[in-house]
């Protein structure tokens, strides 16, 4: 299987989009203080740069 360019970006905004789910769970669901808005913010920090990975498809 021949991967360019786009198909790399395509594969990084969906772990990109996973891992920033399985975070912002995290924050919700399994830390109650403190450290649970810190995982929601790096997960939503995933989802801004997978935003910007799937921006970037077509272009590079």
């Amino acid at each position: 299987m021949a991967m360019n360019k786009n198909t790399v970006l395509a594969w990084a905004t969906w772990i990109m989009i996973f891992v920033g789910l399985g975070l912002i769970g995290l924050g919700a669901f399994r830390y109650d203080d403190v450290a649970g808005w810190g995982f929601a913010a790096v997960g939503g920090g995933f989802f801004c740069i997978a935003w910007v990975f799937n921006a970037l498809k077509g272009r590079v």
